[in-house]
């Protein structure tokens, strides 16, 4: 009688109505999965082929905007045995967890590259630095924390002043802050500029949340 019960509800449901929840449960799962693996490895697969496409010497200088912790700049240090990668900062929580410069120093320490990474506290739309002082210039996931559009293309600006002539701009962020960045080049002293996509490997969830990178090279006077 109850298995009689059971085949009649499931009809008067509908087999599209009984594969509905259980579809949304699969998009749930497969979104957590993404976001998991972006967080966990594909952002460092993300950035060893960035880092690859640079075709670094070893010796150049290099700029972290906004590295927090440190794993794009202490990657970017062990392709730098006789370079210097610098990172720069305001260290806020709020930003990353556990976000702070002492944390970092530690991190840099059990990469074996503190030898070659320098730390400052500094604020990306008024970089502690000179003009031209720098062969590259990366961000990771930093500057969409500026919250005010002009203020982000000031990031930009600024990324680009510290830059040499000839000198290498790579900016990987979420959403449309990308774009911005693009728009903003475009008034800019520099060459070769353009947007992509990096693939499903930093998917924050599906590919309604991609993450894009912008490249550029300082133009030559």
């Amino acid at each position: 009688m109850s298995a009689v019960l059971g085949v009649s509800t499931l009809s008067e449901v509908g087999w599209g109505a009984a594969w509905l929840p259980i579809s949304w449960t699969l998009v749930l799962l497969a979104a957590v999965l993404l976001y998991v693996h972006a967080t966990r490895r594909g952002k460092f697969l993300v950035w060893e082929d960035l880092l690859g496409e640079l075709g670094l010497q070893g010796h150049e200088r290099l700029l972290d905007l906004g590295c927090g912790r440190g794993a794009v700049l202490l990657a970017a240090a062990r392709c730098l045995p006789q370079g210097r990668a610098v990172g720069v900062d305001l260290w806020r929580s709020v930003d990353q967890s556990g976000n702070a410069q002492n944390t970092t120093r530690r991190n840099a320490r059990a990469e074996g590259v503190s030898d070659r990474v320098n730390l400052y506290t500094g604020d990306l739309r008024c970089l502690p630095f000179g003009d031209s002082e720098f062969d590259v210039v990366l961000s990771s996931l930093a500057i969409h924390n500026i919250k005010d559009a002009r203020e982000r293309r000031q990031a930009v600006v600024e990324a680009v002043r510290v830059l040499r002539p000839g000198g290498r701009l790579v900016l990987v962020d979420i959403g449309r802050s990308a774009a911005v960045y693009e728009r903003a080049l475009g008034s800019l002293p520099v060459i070769e500029a353009g947007i992509r996509s990096v693939g499903w490997r930093m998917w924050w969830g599906g590919p309604w949340l991609r993450t894009h990178v912008v490249t550029a090279t300082r133009a030559t006077p």
